[in-house]
């Protein structure tokens, strides 16, 4: 296709170059986590700043490694993967933020997903919805056991994903308060653990694209606790799903330098 960027050399969203990244490259949302993910590596140096994309590029264990954030739902997040995959990259760990939904998942635990509600659009423009969004499972796993060595709580299991913030907030004062508080209750029934909004976007891209993801994200708070008259206060520190995100990267990059 033909490439729009002023500097033919670089990708047009993100503004990266083919070799400025690694192949590993964990996915935030908001572009402020990227400076305090790219703490974690060693040797970090801004590659790029354009629109919701900021990229640093640094190692772990030697290896190199980038983070690069792709602002909020699944069409800027489709266009990351898609550049970050032109440049090189080949394995994903989204990072972010979610909403419980079941009571068990408390706020400040740590959510792996295993595969996501294609309650959204990017995907379809991808693959048909009959097509599901599952994540890689070496990634997964790899999130598995970083969560599990650090001792975090984490649960793992299929999420929702949706475009619309409010109207997972605000249901009843929709046009479409029908459709969106019935399969609400249908996700909750199926087990559905919590409601984000970049997954399911991605893990059909990555099946198109031939690469792999796994995302894991912090619980922020759950409107079913608060429901149930549960206690349910707002978390916003993210480190621990960042230092999940690391310490799976760093086990893939054991795993697969050995294997070489």
């Amino acid at each position: 296709m033909k490439n729009y960027s002023e500097d033919a050399s670089r990708l047009y969203h993100i503004q990266v170059a083919k070799g400025e990244v690694g192949r590993y490259v964990i996915l935030p949302g908001d572009p402020k986590r990227c400076v305090k993910i790219a703490q974690y590596f060693d040797d970090p140096v801004l590659v790029a700043d354009n629109r919701e994309y900021i990229t640093y590029t640094g190692t772990l264990d030697g290896e190199k490694v980038s983070v690069t954030s792709t602002g909020i739902g699944g069409p800027s997040a489709a266009i990351a993967m898609e550049e970050l995959y032109r440049c090189g990259a080949d394995t994903f760990v989204r990072i972010g933020t979610c909403g419980g939904m079941q009571p068990e998942v408390k706020s400040g635990d740590i959510v792996i997903a295993t595969g996501a509600i294609r309650m959204e659009g990017t995907s379809r423009e991808y693959a048909p919805i009959e097509f599901p969004a599952v994540a890689d499972l070496t990634v997964t796993n790899a999130l598995v056991g970083a969560a599990k060595a650090k001792g975090y709580p984490f649960h793992t299991g299929v999420v929702q994903c949706k475009d619309s913030f409010y109207g997972q907030h605000e249901p009843e004062v929709k046009p479409v308060s029908y459709e969106l508080l019935n399969k609400w209750e249908a996700w909750k029934r199926l087990g559905c653990l919590a409601s984000e909004m970049e997954s399911a976007a991605l893990f059909v891209a990555a099946s198109a694209l031939k690469v792999r993801v796994g995302s894991c994200f912090l619980v922020m708070a759950n409107q079913e606790r608060e429901k149930l008259g549960l206690e349910n206060p707002v978390v916003h520190d993210t480190d621990m799903a960042v230092q999940t995100a690391v310490e799976a990267i760093r086990e893939l990059i054991r795993e697969e330098t050995a294997a070489y």
